[in-house]
């Protein structure tokens, strides 16, 4: 097993393969172009983005370099929270508010048509619409919603209820999963660590902008295991209770097969596995492997 050590303790070219960078990506280049982009600055086989972004649309966007890319499924089903101008064709109707309000809640929706997915009607869940400013036909919503919601399309739903038709105007997406846009990094300051790293032997500017891919397991249930154990985990073995050293949740408050990420006693992710078993059982299965990190 190939040990990476505490999270806190890596030396830039470790933090670099296992890697997130809480990125603002810039209008234009696709959320696809801008991890590639990402991937070739940090000279890693591999990164990927957790969660598309179209071409005009700014904003937080998580990008995992190298082995940390076998974490992307983890914000799957992460909450977005979004900023949006919605263009109303028409002046808004006195009822507005109450119209917007009928938002909130479980919709169905059907992709448009230039979308990666199938053009299936689906449910997504908009957790929280609320208006932030109004300036004549220019409204600026604040969204929170399930992943894989379509804010245009949203916006083109509201023009209908309305009955004023609208369209979406700029659209920035502030939070995704466990990062939000309080602590951006631009592809500017990435250039930049990088540079002052490889031209001064110091990574302090680098550690500002990348963060040890843990990060992105914060949310999730987390279990420690022995180093023993996860020598055993590194070879494919699921994580049997006799290995888990603390449970840092309740098996009673976490539903059987839920995600859970398990680390070494000093915090170095090893494994995400489905829950199975009840960690203090003392014998048996408790999380099947769904990745391994080592």
């Amino acid at each position: 097993m190939r040990a990476r050590g505490s999270p806190d303790d890596r030396d830039p070219e470790t933090l670099l393969e296992f890697g997130v960078v809480n990125l603002d990506k810039p209008p234009g280049p696709s959320a696809h172009q801008v991890a590639a982009w990402v991937r070739d600055m940090a000279g890693v086989e591999r990164a990927a983005h957790a969660g598309t972004l179209d071409p005009k649309v700014t904003g937080c966007l998580p990008v995992l370099t190298g082995t940390a890319t076998r974490l992307a499924q983890v914000f799957d089903d992460s909450r977005k929270r979004y900023v949006a101008v919605l263009e109303l064709h028409s002046s808004a109707p006195a009822d507005f508010e109450a119209t917007l309000s009928e938002f909130e809640g479980p919709l169905y929706q059907k992709p448009p048509r230039k979308s990666a997915v199938a053009r299936r009607l689906r449910v997504r869940e908009i957790h929280r619409l609320d208006v932030l400013e109004r300036e004549d036909r220019r409204v600026l919503l604040n969204i929170e919603c399930e992943s894989g919601t379509y804010i245009r399309k949203l916006c083109h739903d509201i023009g209908l209820a309305l009955g004023t038709g609208a369209h979406m105007g700029d659209l920035r997406r502030t939070e995704t999963g466990g990062f939000d846009d309080r602590t951006l990094s631009t592809m500017e300051d990435l250039a930049d660590g990088l540079a002052f790293y490889r031209e001064n032997d110091d990574a302090g500017l680098l550690r500002d902008v990348v963060s040890p891919a843990e990060r992105a397991l914060e949310g999730l249930p987390g279990l420690t295991v022995a180093p023993s154990a996860a020598a055993e985990i590194a070879e494919g073995a699921p994580v049997y209770a006799p290995g888990v050293i603390d449970a840092g949740f309740d098996p009673d408050d976490v539903a059987p097969d839920t995600l859970i990420a398990c680390y070494t006693p000093d915090g170095a992710a090893v494994c995400l596995g489905h829950l199975v078993g009840d960690p203090g059982a003392g014998a048996g299965v408790v999380v099947e492997l769904e990745r391994v990190l080592v």
